[in-house]
């Protein structure tokens, strides 16, 4: 699988497990899996997408990470405003806006 060799790919898987960590004492339920969903399916497509064995299917599939991704950003976001450990928070949006970078910048390349 050639995934498990992309940057992007194991940077997404440590985001998801951080991101499981981070999220392990919240108590509201309907966030916290909303955002680990999220968070899994930015590793999860680009997995997907590159099994696909097209160029086309594989920037279809990182465009959907890429979207999960910011759905990401934008529910740890939410997450901080309602006081949800913002310092921590604050780290992992700025890992996502990074991970984005990497994801546009391989797509590029694709």
């Amino acid at each position: 699988m050639k995934h498990q060799q992309w940057r992007i790919w194991k940077d997404g898987c440590t985001l998801a497990v951080d991101v499981y960590e981070e999220t392990r004492e919240w108590k509201d339920f309907g966030l916290k899996d909303q955002v680990r969903r999220c968070a899994v399916s930015i590793p999860s497509n680009i997995a997907e997408g590159s099994e696909r064995n097209s160029a086309k299917e594989l920037i279809r599939f990182l465009n959907i990470s890429k979207g999960s991704a910011a759905e990401l950003h934008t529910q740890l976001l939410i997450a901080s405003e309602v006081g949800l450990n913002s310092e921590t928070l604050a780290l992992l949006m700025k890992r996502v806006e990074a991970l984005l970078f990497q994801i546009r910048r391989f797509q590029e390349q694709a």
